[in-house]
């Protein structure tokens, strides 16, 4: 074995590409957007390095285009989900036993093929069957998830290397074990990003792990799967089950072989898994980790100060960038009287009604479509209870077309009840609620921010008084796991803004950082005494 000690090279975050006209970038993607929308994909699962086709397909389809259909997936069974389990037993014991140099060798060398021979294939695969702009795919599934595979090994290395004080005589160490067991990852339609590090995390640390991805997003997952394979992966450490929710969870859970959970999805069904694992608490071999980043009703908060150009854009962005369908999107906002009267109020319409809203392929285009019918009439039917409420008006937007695709105009709505259904419940969509508060209301409108929602997740402020600033932020200090300061609340970058959210909004375990590496290791403590005693006599025994 190696004797140096060795250290992973000093991660920089990806620089991001804007597509631009006239760029090569943009003229590779489009290209590669053209050959993958004449292609026609089967996903089969693969578990142990062998693809399993079970016969049960689901169509992959373009959610601004629902009629052109990419490929199938085969989804998994209890059969299936019994075989990943024992595939992941086989592969532990020697991936936990690994060098961590060799597993972080992995992620480095698939963070460089997927900012290089990759970076087309899973952004278009993000595009055409995520409904995601070029920029959009860009920083998400390129950037981001370049950046989650070469932070994650810098921190698993300063982890490693924190080790506890030693006294003369005595040498004390700590070393980091894997956990026994498989670590489940269900990962969200949303981010390709977090469908790639949900079960890389885990694997970084040397867990084997099933991966369940989300239905509406197998197909950049499959491809994430595939390049991880090229980048050396072995066989069994990451088994893709794709599926129905219950028909692969309610297997995964009753195992006792189960170690962890990483989650990103709806608040929900986090609640109702951790329920099932408290149920069944006794049948497990060790105490499960259970870490999830869940639902969001992220706000932006605006003091009388306020850079009115600045905070329209922030919620136009912070709200409509990817049809709001992020954790963190802008969904209310408290607007000051002043600002709203003083010509905020047209700024923001005329902003909002210049946004372009068509397919991904036009790269003219500012949003595509949401991601599914069931999202499509679950946000239309939040539009429609303001449209038929007395205390809300929809200022702009609320239009709505599924013919083609499943197209939701980006929506704003203001509403004079602070606890109306539209500032409490997550919407998940292009619809953007404000609240407009007297000036001499500010204290009160800050406890309301505060109070309204049960989520934690992200949130913003907005003001040029420093005091302000600092009293509103200390203020609602808690209504946030990550805090703006005259910026949209979305968009966190891995190394410097560590993501998650507390209360209703998750477990707060801080993707993209040493914190949530943390969670996936079982610390043991070891004494070695050089010369140890060899009486049972203390000194104070001498005399009575």
């Amino acid at each position: 074995m190696p004797n140096a000690i060795l250290s992973p090279p000093v991660p920089v975050n990806e620089p991001v590409r804007d597509y631009a006209p006239g760029t090569p970038e943009r003229k590779s993607l489009k290209k590669r957007l053209d050959t993958m929308l004449a292609e026609t994909v089967e996903v089969p699962l693969v578990i142990g390095g062998e693809e399993v086709r079970t016969g049960d397909t689901v169509e992959m389809v373009c959610p601004h285009d629902h009629g052109h259909v990419l490929g199938v997936f085969h989804q998994a069974g209890e059969a299936e989900v019994a075989r990943a389990v024992e595939a992941a037993a086989d592969a532990w014991h020697e991936w936990s036993e690994m060098g961590w140099e060799a597993r972080a060798a992995v992620l480095l060398k698939a963070a460089d093929l997927l900012a290089g021979p990759w970076r087309d294939t899973v952004n278009a695969a993000t595009m055409l069957n995520q409904s995601k702009t070029a920029y959009q795919a860009e920083i998400d599934s390129a950037a981001e998830l370049i950046d989650f595979w070469r932070f994650n090994p810098h921190y698993m290395r300063q982890l490693y290397a924190e080790q506890p004080l030693s006294v003369p005589g005595v040498w004390n160490r700590v070393e980091y074990r894997a956990l026994e067991g498989f670590v489940f990852a269900v990962t969200p339609f949303n981010f390709t990003s977090i469908g790639g590090n949900l079960p890389t995390a885990p694997a970084l640390m040397g867990n084997t792990v099933l991966w369940k991805p989300a239905s509406s997003a197998v197909l950049s997952a499959y491809y994430i799967l595939r390049l991880l394979e090229e980048a050396g992966l072995p066989p069994g450490v990451i088994n893709f089950v794709p599926g129905r929710g219950r028909h692969v969870g309610d297997p995964v859970l009753a195992r006792p072989e189960l170690a962890g959970i990483h989650f990103t999805g709806s608040t929900a069904v986090f609640q109702g898994m951790w329920k099932t694992i408290g149920e069944n608490i006794a049948s497990y071999r060790s105490y499960p980790r259970i870490v999830g980043e869940t639902g969001g009703k992220d706000f932006v908060f605006a003091h009388p100060s306020a850079d009115p150009d600045a905070l329209v854009t922030a919620l136009v962005r912070g709200a409509f960038e990817y049809q709001g369908q992020k954790c963190s999107a802008a969904s209310r906002g408290y607007i000051p009287r002043s600002l709203w009267d003083g010509g905020l109020r047209d700024r923001l319409v005329a902003d909002v009604e210049s946004l372009k809203m068509g397919s991904p392929l036009d790269f003219r285009n500012f949003l595509a479509a949401v991601i599914d019918r069931g999202a499509f009439d679950s946000i239309t039917g939040f539009i429609e209870t303001a449209r038929n409420a007395a205390e809300a008006e929809i200022l702009v937007g609320g239009g709505s077309d599924d013919s083609t695709g499943y197209f939701i105009e980006p929506t704003v709505v203001v509403t004079t009840d602070p606890r109306f259904e539209l500032m409490r419940e997550e919407i998940f969509g292009p619809v953007l609620t404000l609240y407009v508060y007297d000036d001499a209301d500010l204290d009160e409108t800050v406890r309301l921010c505060d109070e309204t929602s049960p989520y934690a997740l992200t949130g913003a402020v907005f003001a040029r008084d420093r005091a302000a600033i600092e009293r509103i932020g200390a203020a609602l200090r808690h209504t946030a796991g990550n805090f703006y300061i005259n910026d949209k609340p979305t968009g966190a970058v891995v190394g410097q803004q560590p993501f998650g959210g507390s209360r209703a909004s998750g477990t707060n375990d801080k993707a993209g950082s040493l914190a949530n590496l943390m969670r996936w290791i079982s610390t043991r403590a070891i004494k070695e005494t050089f010369v140890p005693p060899k009486s049972h006599v203390y000194p104070h025994m001498g005399e009575k």
